[in-house]
């Protein structure tokens, strides 16, 4: 079970469920992005010699030992993503 609940996350209804897996699967791709570009980064500045860190020190912890859903599904419920549905008039509450 992964918390928080889709209950939580869903703003007293105002999101069902289709809506909280979209919105999931599009933030976690977003943090798989960002893990792929940064050990890009990282691996250029190893092979250039640039550094001496290793790899996994220069990747973010967040997105390096967590899952991406997981991550996603917290950057939701603290608000570093917002859902946009066209679908749910502005100022509705269920």
């Amino acid at each position: 079970m992964i918390y928080p609940t889709p209950e939580q996350l869903s703003e007293n209804g105002k999101y069902n469920r289709y809506t909280l897996v979209i919105a999931s699967a599009k933030c976690a791709r977003a943090i798989t992005d960002e893990y792929v570009e940064q050990r890009t980064v990282a691996e250029k500045l190893i092979s250039n010699k640039e550094t001496d860190k290793s790899i996994a020190s220069m990747i973010k912890k967040e997105i390096r030992d967590e899952k991406a859903v997981t991550t996603a599904v917290n950057r939701l419920k603290d608000g570093e993503y917002v859902i946009a549905d066209e679908t749910v008039p502005e100022g509705t509450t269920m």
